[in-house]
């Protein structure tokens, strides 16, 4: 699971930067290429394809002007949840929070969480009580069954998204309207993307298992040095999913809600597979590591052969940090992983809507994906059309580093949000006790 040092604004309302300009502009094209800018995407907006606006049929939920929207924030706090288990990421959104205060004057607290359920929980809570006006969440780092629940409960304001002038820039061909197979609606506005890819150090593990059967074969022919995190741990259950893909039968349930009346026939080959591949596991299966930070520093003492993880650029970054020797790298498996795209939305009593919609346009404008994505600060992959933005921006999109995923590898989609605590339940009721 970016970016420019030294820019002069333009246009601070669409949060596009004198950055991405060339240099060698005449003065009558640089204007007229400023004002295309400010305009946010105005020019690529005419040319999206049909289809490109709204796909609900529910009216935005509200039709104040953009500048309108710019004014309300300004002055406002905004409380943005999200997990704050990685250096690289808070850096990012301490970076994030200084510009959005510099150019609309909106604060910007980061609230870190170990896991978002506690976030949605406050939200449940707060409105149970009556708070239904200033809460204590405006904007929260989300996906998959989190999005499910709050959406489904009516705790999401919205529909907001599409409405943000960056959205005009953001690539429709990724699945960014659609979470874990439920569809967004605007309830919700695309971060970036992520792949699950795995590491391992090239004097050790020169050729990887490129496949649920082969890594089995691998951990049974390296006894102790393989494991993954214990689930409901994001990495751990992710990997679940990821073997649970490949190994049914029945993928296209996968794609549906979990029904109780099918779903130990579809999960079936997944825990006769664990019962294979536990024994062969580092402490035997009967204990796991917490994190897949654990794991990565479990490989870089050399205790596990594989470490795993949700951003295909982060062993390039744990590298650069020496946190890991240079001799790791990265792969994925032969026939694909799983990927999904992230995405921040504001709770139905968000304190701050304003400003958390000032924030969310601004993380998705291509000073912020640029450097977001960019190895040195995050590498955390954009979501939007890479064709559209300026030359430089896609150059810098394309850097890499050693230790990142340079390989292909196909994207496989995520299962319905509803199998995440499926698994996690059953898993749990398994192994967990052990």
């Amino acid at each position: 699971m970016a970016l420019s040092r030294r820019c002069v604004p333009l246009f601070s309302s669409c949060g596009f930067y004198g950055e991405f300009l060339p240099m060698t502009f005449p003065r009558r094209t640089f204007v007229a290429a400023a004002c295309l800018l400010g305009s946010g995407w105005a020019l690529a907006q005419t040319a999206a394809a049909p289809g490109a606006q709204s796909a609900s049929a529910r009216p935005p939920v509200s039709a104040v002007p953009w500048a309108q929207i710019e004014a309300q924030a300004r002055g406002q706090t905004v409380y943005f949840n999200a997990w704050g288990g990685s250096e690289a990421t808070n850096a990012y959104i301490a970076w994030a929070a200084k510009a959005v205060k510099e150019r609309h004057g909106v604060e910007v607290k980061h609230v870190k969480v170990t896991d978002t359920v506690e976030v949605v929980k406050r939200v449940q809570t707060e409105l149970a009580a009556g708070r239904t006006q200033g809460g204590s969440v405006d904007l929260v780092w989300i996906n998959g069954e989190n999005f499910r629940d709050m959406k489904a409960a009516g705790h999401l304001y919205g529909p907001w998204a599409e409405q943000l002038p960056n959205w005009a820039g953001v690539d429709l061909a990724k699945p960014v309207r659609s979470d874990f197979s439920v569809p967004t609606e605007g309830f919700e506005s695309p971060w970036g993307t992520a792949q699950l890819t795995f590491m391992a150090d090239r004097r050790t593990t020169p050729t990887p298992p490129r496949s649920a059967q082969e890594w089995l074969a691998f951990a049974q022919a390296h006894p102790g040095r393989t494991s993954y995190p214990k689930p409901p741990d994001f990495h751990g259950t992710t990997f679940l999913k990821q073997l649970l893909s490949e190994l049914t039968s029945n993928p296209t349930a996968l794609q549906q809600p979990v029904a109780g009346a099918t779903f130990g026939q579809v999960s079936a080959p997944l825990w006769a597979y664990l019962d294979k591949l536990h024994p062969a596991l580092w402490r035997q299966g009967k204990a796991f590591p917490a994190s897949a930070a654990d794991m990565h520093r479990m490989l870089a003492d050399a205790e596990l052969r594989l470490s795993i993880t949700f951003n295909p650029n982060e062993a390039a970054n744990l590298i650069a940090s020496r946190q890991l020797p240079a001799t790791v790298y990265s792969f994925g498996f032969t026939k694909g992983t799983i990927g999904n795209v992230h995405f921040v939305a504001i709770p139905v009593n968000a304190n701050a809507r304003a400003g958390a919609q000032v924030l969310a346009n601004f993380l998705l404008s291509p000073e912020a994906q640029v450097r977001k994505a960019d190895i040195a600060v995050w590498g955390d992959g954009t979501v939007l059309d890479r064709a559209r933005l300026p030359a430089d921006a896609q150059a810098r999109m394309a850097q890499t580093a050693p230790g990142a995923l340079t390989e292909a590898v196909p994207t496989l989609p995520e299962p319905h949000a509803s199998w995440m605590a499926a698994l996690e339940t059953e898993w749990l009721k398994r192994y967990g006790t052990r």
